[in-house]
């Protein structure tokens, strides 16, 4: 069966699921317990800003998963909420991916959606329009827990520069004493995941991004933690995801790619990657290609075919070869222990993100609705692999908020998450 069709199907059944199956709704009491939200604010990457397929757009920076809970801590004596939203003319912010269709044999086709980006400048470096006003929501795309106390860091990551009072190249504040530079009552903080998801997106083959240490990592985690605390704030924290349970890993494998060379070479039987360590040998089921190799559309091609022979073989950026994916979990592993350790010792909430995505990553049925990590289909990951959908920033909004009134016996209502849409079809 054609895969377009497939996936319409899917999409179909989710939307059906959708309105057969609403959640019921509570008669509890709202309360804030002993938590006190009326100045919330959100420390963090990515996942926190509300990135989505592949960019920082409007839509996704109203559905990130802090303007979710934040909306719903109004019920219990929550204040308001800034997130430095890109105008309503620069909808598109950085731009994004989006899916515009299909091949013939079914395979999705991805674009760019950029006609109203919010970039006011290119040269020398690609700078996005200031943001004016207060600001709750902190997620800036792209920093790591090792760069929170760097004082040139605005210069250097364009989607900070932008909540900056001043201008590129002259930013001196740290991202921990702009995000702390007003009082606040309540925090949340999901930081690491970009300590390692550089090294493993690029197949370990940057020089310039590395994991951080996990003893540097250790030490600063409890020391951002002791600041965030210092003033009595309560607070909760997220885990690393399990990085190699995403899409990004996981949809284009060694499977898959053999499949596609034996239509046009059926006695090909192995292909070859130049490993991290510089040593070229045939691919096994234990690497992982990244998603970005379907698209280079690179394999078989050329006058020794590329990837087919061990004189050209698939280049380490392509890959993360099974030395490199134990670095990773070594990492990851490291990470989340200091995580849980300094959430323990300051009494904060604490959300398992590596096992809350994991578990839904495997497939289930949320309020009626399929999720998976499966690639377009699963209504859990957006177009880039990596980052969530609205639906899914709307399951780990509600794990933040079940985490929240667990740890200080509040009761803020849960999420709907029907309200929110998985992947976009055409």
């Amino acid at each position: 069966m054609d895969l377009k069709y497939i996936y319409k199907s899917i999409i179909a059944v989710a939307i059906l699921g959708m309105a057969s199956c609403k959640p019921e709704l509570s008669s509890i009491t709202p309360s804030k317990g002993t938590a006190d939200f009326s100045r919330y604010i959100a420390v963090g990457n990515s996942l926190t800003s509300g990135y989505a397929d592949n960019g920082l757009y409007l839509e996704g920076q109203k559905n990130s998963f802090p303007e979710m809970i934040a909306g719903q801590m109004k019920a219990v004596g929550g204040g308001a909420f800034y997130t430095p939203f890109f105008k309503d003319s620069e909808a598109d912010g950085s731009g994004y991916k989006i899916l515009t269709g299909f091949t013939a044999t079914g395979q999705p086709v991805i674009g760019d959606q950029k006609a109203h980006t919010a970039i006011r400048t290119t040269s020398p470096v690609t700078l996005f329009t200031k943001y004016v006003g207060e600001i709750n929501n902190f997620g800036v795309p792209g920093i790591k827990l090792a760069h929170i106390n760097i004082p040139q860091y605005g210069n250097l990551n364009n989607y900070f520069e932008r909540m900056l009072p001043t201008d590129f190249p002259n930013n001196s504040t740290t991202y921990l004493n702009f995000v702390t530079a007003k009082p606040f009552t309540f925090f949340s903080m999901w930081l690491g995941n970009n300590d390692i998801l550089g090294y493993a997106t690029t197949g370990g083959a940057d020089p310039n991004d590395q994991p951080t240490p996990q003893n540097a990592f250790a030490s600063l985690y409890s020391a951002t933690a002791e600041v965030m605390t210092k003033n009595n704030a309560k607070g909760v924290v997220a885990t690393v995801p399990d990085i190699l349970a995403t899409p990004y890993f996981n949809t284009v494998t060694l499977a898959s790619l053999l499949a596609a060379v034996r239509v046009n070479a059926p006695t090909i039987n192995a292909l070859y990657i130049k490993t991290g360590k510089n040593i070229t040998r045939a691919a096994t089921a234990k690497d992982y290609f990244v998603l970005t190799l379907a698209s280079a559309n690179i394999i078989g091609t050329g006058a020794i075919p590329y990837g087919l022979f061990p004189s050209n073989p698939i280049e380490s950026k392509w890959v993360l070869d099974q030395d490199e994916a134990t670095v990773v979990s070594d990492h990851v592993t490291a990470y989340n222990n200091t995580i849980r350790s300094v959430a323990a010792s300051k009494g904060l909430a604490i959300v398992d993100a590596f096992a809350l995505l994991k578990e839904y990553g495997a497939g289930k049925v949320v309020n009626g609705v399929p999720v998976s990590s499966a690639y377009i289909t699963g209504n859990l990951f957006s177009l880039d692999g990596i980052h969530l959908t609205p639906m899914g920033y709307a399951m780990i909004g509600n794990e933040f908020i079940k985490s929240i009134n667990a740890k200080y016996g509040s009761s803020i209502p849960i999420v709907d998450i029907t309200r929110y849409r998985g992947v976009k079809f055409p």
